[in-house]
Formats: structure tokens, C-alpha cells, sequence
């Protein structure tokens, strides 16, 4: 009878995962740390003063979840750490998105870049991203395992959108709005659908590739 191959400890997608977390950190933190709304990489609305602290917020509690979420990626340390995998997931949960969804809330109304294509798909984003990580702390409790897997698959792929975000964004401005990076007028009404359709991309794929993802390998244990 073939033994079942365990998993490596360096042989994971969190390898890769870790590493592009670290690299997105080091270029976005770096305008916020210093708390200068100045400095800011999105237009701080002039009559809103409590945006730019929410914003803060939510870029160091997004920047737990992602970090969190690559330990909880990892099949090794969950395998033979067990107890590492729990109370990274409920840094995962508590310190990361619980809080970071709920500021998402209060700042993505009020956010002047994107209009209200990229109001909606935000709002929708931090609303399902809370839900399918409280959908996956409960199956955890419960001790229904497969869930709880499959909800966290869910919302890891929802916290990495942000990631995929800068990407869809820059993809979406030299399709829709190619004078941005060149010579020209700018229309502020293109460049804002350019935005609003980016950020439903970032969204919409990632989750999509999670769900392709969880079909196989349901399809994988049915057939062992």
C-alpha cells in the first residue's frame, strides 16, 4: 500500500505567498507609517477628518490578516503545530478582519477615488469577506473541519484581493485610461470606471479561483 506523501515544510504556496505579502507590505506601509495624510497613496476627502485615521486602521489590520493569513495557508505548521494554527487563525479572525471589514464599511462610502462602482464593490467585498470568516471561525468550533476549510479558503482569497487590486487597477487605467501614464487630458469619469472595474476584478477573480480550486479538490478526495 502507497504511504501518503506528507507535506514538506517548505514545499507550500505559503512560500510564495509569504514573499509576495512582504513585498506588497514593503511598498504600501511605508507612506502610512508615518502618519502624514500628505503622504497618502489615495485622496483623503477634505471633509471627512476621521477617513484618514479609519484608512490607517484598515491598512494595519489588513496588513495582520494578510500575514496571519499565510500561516494559516501552510499545511506543515498546521499539521505539526497545531496550536500555532489556531491562535495565528484567531489573530486571523480578530486582529485582522473582524476589525478591517467593519472600517471598510465606514470609510468605502466616503472614498473619493472610483465613484460608486468602487463604492459598491468594496462595500460587497468587506461584507463577504466578514461573512465567510465568521461562517469559518463557527465550523471551527463546531469541529466541522472540511467547512471550515473551504469558508477560510473563501476568505483568505478575499483578504489577497487587495493585493490583486494594484494589479487589475494598473491593468484596467492602460486599457480604459491609457493617458494617465502618457501625454493627454485626463477624463475623470473614465478614470473612475477604470478604478470601479479594478476593484470588482480584484474581488470577483480571486474568489471565483477559490471556489475552481475547492470543485478539484473536492473532485481529488472523492476519487482517493
Amino acid at each position: 500500500m502507497k504511504r501518503p506523501r506528507r507535506p514538506h515544510p517548505v514545499r507550500t504556496a505559503a512560500l510564495p505567498l509569504g514573499l509576495l505579502t512582504v513585498l506588497f507590505l514593503a511598498f504600501a506601509l511605508p507612506p502610512y507609517l508615518g502618519l502624514d495624510p500628505a503622504l497618502a497613496r489615495l485622496p483623503i476627502p477634505a471633509d471627512a477628518p476621521w477617513y484618514y485615521p479609519a484608512l490607517v486602521a484598515h491598512i494595519g489590520f489588513g496588513s495582520v490578516a494578510l500575514l496571519a493569513a499565510v500561516l494559516q495557508v501552510w499545511p506543515w505548521l498546521r499539521r505539526h503545530h497545531p496550536a500555532v494554527h489556531r491562535w495565528s487563525g484567531r489573530v486571523y479572525v480578530f486582529g485582522g478582519v473582524l476589525p478591517g471589514g467593519l472600517v471598510v464599511l465606514a470609510v468605502s462610502p466616503f472614498s473619493v477615488s472610483g465613484g460608486a462602482v468602487s463604492h459598491v464593490a468594496n462595500t460587497m467585498l468587506a461584507l463577504l469577506w466578514l461573512f465567510t470568516t465568521v461562517a469559518g471561525y463557527r465550523a471551527a468550533r463546531r469541529r466541522r473541519y472540511a467547512e471550515h476549510r473551504e469558508w477560510m479558503v473563501r476568505s483568505v482569497a478575499l483578504a489577497f484581493s487587495i493585493v490583486a487590486s494594484r494589479l487589475w487597477s494598473v491593468a484596467c487605467i492602460a486599457v480604459f485610461a491609457p493617458e494617465v501614464f502618457g501625454e493627454g487630458a485626463i477624463d475623470p469619469v473614465t478614470l473612475a470606471a477604470a478604478v470601479g472595474i479594478a476593484a470588482w476584478l480584484s474581488w470577483v477573480v480571486n474568489l471565483l479561483l477559490a471556489e475552481y480550486w475547492l470543485h478539484r479538490t473536492r473532485r481529488s478526495a472523492v476519487g482517493a
